[in-house]
C-alpha cells in the first residue's frame, strides 16, 4: 500500500519538482500543497488499464463461479460438498453488465464482455448508452470505473441495484455506500461482490466484508502486473527527462 503524498511529506522535500503518480487516480496526493510549492503533478492514465480490465473480469468470473469457495473445498478435502453451491453458479453470457465510467478500462472491457455474450451498458458524465438509473437497475453485474471526487463519493448505493446482482469495484472504495453494501450482501439483495478497493485501506482483519462467503477480496492490486510496471517506469522516466530538459510534461494534472 503506497503512502499518501500529504502536505507534510511535500514540506519535507525542499528540492521536489515533480510528483509522478504511477496510475491515474491522484486523490492520494495533496494537489493544493503541490501547487503552492510550484511542484508539477502528473499521472499515467492507460499504463495499468489492461491489468485492471483483466482483474475486473477475473473478479466477475470469481463471483459467478464461487471460485474462493471451490478452492477452499478442495483444500479442506470436501470435494463433493462443493456441489451444494451449484445453484449459485453463473455465466457472463446472457447477462447485462453495467460499466460506471467509460475511460480506458471500460473501453478494453466492453468488447471482451460483448464477445462473451453479455449485453453491455455504460454511463459516465461525458459518454453513455444508458442513463444512471438504468445502469443501476438493469445490470446483473455492475462494475465501477469512476474517479473519486466530491461528486462521486458514495454515488453507488448497492441497495438500489437489481436484486441478485453482483458488484465489482476496482476503482475506489469511496464510490460505494459501504453501509448499504453490507446490508445488501447480508440480506441477499446482492448475490456477491468482487472488491479490490475499500473505504478504509488496508482493510482491518476484523472488517465484516472479509468473513462474508459471497465476497471476493483483493488488496488493491488490480493494477499491478510486470507489464504495468514496465510501461509505467518508461513513462515516468520520460517525464523526468522532460522536466530536466524544460519540455512540456505528459499528463500533467497540476
Amino acid at each position: 500500500m503506497l503512502k499518501p503524498v500529504t502536505a507534510h511529506v511535500i514540506e519535507r522535500a525542499p528540492k521536489l519538482k515533480l510528483i509522478q503518480k504511477i496510475g491515474s487516480g491522484v486523490n492520494t496526493i495533496d494537489i493544493e500543497a503541490a501547487k503552492r510549492r510550484g511542484i508539477a503533478v502528473c499521472n499515467l492514465p492507460g499504463t495499468n488499464s489492461r491489468a485492471v480490465a483483466e482483474m475486473t473480469l477475473a473478479l466477475m468470473l470469481a463471483c459467478l463461479r464461487r471460485l474462493p469457495q471451490l478452492a477452499q473445498s478442495v483444500r479442506d478435502g470436501r470435494w463433493l460438498d462443493a456441489w451444494q453451491l451449484q445453484d449459485g453458479f453463473g455465466e457472463i453470457g446472457g447477462r447485462t453488465v453495467g460499466l460506471m465510467g467509460y475511460g480506458e478500462v471500460p473501453k478494453i472491457l466492453a468488447p471482451i464482455l460483448a464477445a462473451m455474450g453479455a449485453r453491455v451498458l455504460y454511463w459516465s458524465r461525458s459518454k453513455a448508452n444508458a442513463d444512471f438509473g438504468a445502469v443501476m437497475g438493469q445490470s446483473d453485474i455492475l462494475s465501477l470505473h469512476l474517479p473519486l471526487t466530491r461528486e462521486t463519493a458514495k454515488l453507488v448505493d448497492p441497495r438500489r441495484m437489481k436484486r441478485g446482482a453482483i458488484l465489482v469495484n476496482t476503482a475506489r472504495g469511496g464510490l460505494v455506500d459501504e453501509a448499504g453494501l453490507l446490508e445488501a450482501l447480508r440480506d441477499g439483495h446482492l448475490a456477491a461482490a468482487g472488491l479490490d478497493v475499500y473505504g478504509e485501506e488496508p482493510l482491518p482483519a476484523t472488517h465484516p466484508l472479509i468473513a462474508m462467503p459471497n465476497v471476493v477480496c483483493a488488496p488493491h492490486l488490480a493494477w499491478l502486473t510486470q507489464e504495468t510496471l514496465e510501461r509505467s517506469i518508461d513513462a515516468a522516466l520520460d517525464n523526468a527527462r522532460r522536466l530536466a530538459e524544460g519540455r512540456p510534461l505528459l499528463n500533467r494534472v497540476a
